[in-house]
């Protein structure tokens, strides 16, 4: 049986900033510019407005299966995940997104070449534990890959827990929690890199 590599989609595998701007254009019919290319929050990146009401509804309404199953790959992240599956790891998506989105994020993944076979959808949270842990208790990967520091809370301490920092601006990896990860990196292929040269 080969030993597992978790990794998280978003942010990690799949450039959610670039699909959160096609949602946008989709729901409002104009691209939206940059606003700071180095910001984490989506949000924050475009020149978007905050929503409410019927506007905010006409958005969501753009998350569906479709987004989900159209996302861009991160730069350099399909070839990460071939070098490490080359190296003899099964590489598994575990994704804080909603149950009836799961095979829509699979077929994703499969679209964009990751040579990935399962996905484990959590849901999302906000409890001091993350929404990812159950299922890595399940799992027992080796090494475990997030972005989002809060993800690593309450996650089995034999897991390596590898934190992707990406976009700095606005960004939640900070403070104590950082002693969480046991690994830090710019991205998926500077982790591949770090991880294959142990």
């Amino acid at each position: 049986m080969k030993p597992i590599i978790a990794l998280d989609a978003d942010g990690v595998l799949l450039d959610y900033h670039r699909a959160y701007a096609g949602a946008w254009a989709k729901a409002f019919g104009a691209m939206p510019a940059i606003r700071d290319p180095l910001a984490y929050w989506p949000i924050d990146r475009w020149e978007v407005r905050r929503l409410t009401g019927d506007e905010l509804d006409q958005f969501r309404t753009c998350f569906d299966h479709h987004y989900w199953s159209t996302i861009p790959a991160v730069a350099g992240a399909v070839e990460a995940c071939h070098e490490l599956n080359e190296a003899g790891y099964e590489l598994v998506c575990v994704s804080a997104i909603e149950p009836q989105f799961e095979s829509a994020r699979l077929q994703n993944l499969r679209d964009c070449g990751f040579p990935i076979a399962r996905v484990f959808a959590t849901s999302n949270s906000t409890a001091a534990v993350s929404p990812k842990a159950e299922a890595l208790r399940n799992i027992k990967p080796v090494a475990f890959v997030d972005d989002f520091l809060p993800y690593l809370r309450g996650i089995p301490a034999e897991i390596h827990a590898a934190l992707v920092l990406r976009e700095p601006n606005g960004s939640p990896n900070i403070g104590d929690d950082l002693v969480l990860a046991h690994s830090q990196h710019r991205d998926l292929r500077a982790f591949a890199n770090w991880w294959l040269a142990r």
